[in-house]
């Protein structure tokens, strides 16, 4: 089935709309419909295809463990500038300096 929705932001929580990648609202009456023929007709678990969510590994064993430390604000401002001007992520600098620093 695999029907993607996104919530669409509203001031008041009332007002939120839930729309379909093809622009369909989402109503209730929608969601029971597919609730019901979810239940009478279940998928097959080992035909359901995974889907991995975040940012692809690093490593070449499908690991890249994260590290987090904290930086003055002045250092965050310029580390941000830096890669900006390189077109570049800030974790993409950040792992750079710390191979350099860790290579010397």
């Amino acid at each position: 089935m695999g029907k993607r929705v996104k919530k669409t932001k509203a001031k008041n929580k009332d007002d939120e709309v839930w729309v379909t990648r093809s622009g369909m609202v989402l109503t209730e009456e929608i969601a029971e419909e597919w609730a019901e023929e979810i239940e009478q007709n279940p998928p097959d678990p080992s035909r359901l295809e995974r889907r991995y969510v975040g940012r692809p590994s690093l490593g070449p064993n499908g690991l890249s463990p994260r590290v987090s430390f904290r930086i003055p604000p002045d250092l965050h401002k310029a580390a941000w500038a830096r890669a900006d001007k390189e077109g570049r992520s800030l974790s993409d600098l950040a792992r750079e300096a710390f191979t350099r620093y860790m290579d010397s």
